[in-house]
């Protein structure tokens, strides 16, 4: 079985994919008469026709690594963010396109404080909490299109620590 190592969750290394949200460097602006630090639009949020955003809550059950990735999703009408409601570890998947299927996957362990957007089109693995609750906030596209492609892999792959 194919091996994929997560590795630690960085803007850089996640640019294809997404953004990654966190409150880092400087802020934009200081602002409620110098007691807030704004970073300003961090993500590039993206509905497509005929949709909004809308604000869900997922609570996902615990995995554990090593974790055994046997499907890939993507919404190709909008983007989705996943903004973590307390303080634990989660996982997250993600795979190039190549020719309408998902290329090599990538794994990052994001950071506390860390959230992610995922752009529109990118083939990502599923909500992955390490640890109990799993509650999430979840930025994504409200429509009336289907907006979800799934892609089960002739061969899974796992992904460890």
């Amino acid at each position: 079985m194919r091996e994929v190592r997560a590795e630690p969750l960085t803007a850089a290394a996640f640019a294809p994919f997404g953004d990654v949200l966190e409150a880092a460097g400087h802020p934009d602006k200081v602002i409620n008469a110098g007691w807030c630090d704004r970073f300003h639009d961090r993500a590039r949020l993206d509905f497509g026709p005929g949709g909004r955003a809308g604000i869900s809550l997922f609570r996902a059950r615990p995995r554990s690594l090593p974790y055994e990735c046997a499907m890939l999703e993507r919404h190709p009408e909008g983007s989705q963010a996943f903004v973590p409601m307390a303080q634990m570890p989660w996982l997250v998947i993600v795979a190039p396109d190549e020719s309408g299927r998902p290329a090599a996957p990538r794994a990052f362990l994001p950071a506390e404080g860390q959230a992610i957007n995922l752009h529109r089109g990118v083939w990502h693995g599923v909500l992955t909490p390490l640890a109990d609750p799993g509650l999430f906030a979840v930025i994504d596209r409200i429509g009336g299109t289907p907006n979800i492609e799934e892609h089960f892999l002739d061969a899974p792959f796992v992904v460890t620590s």
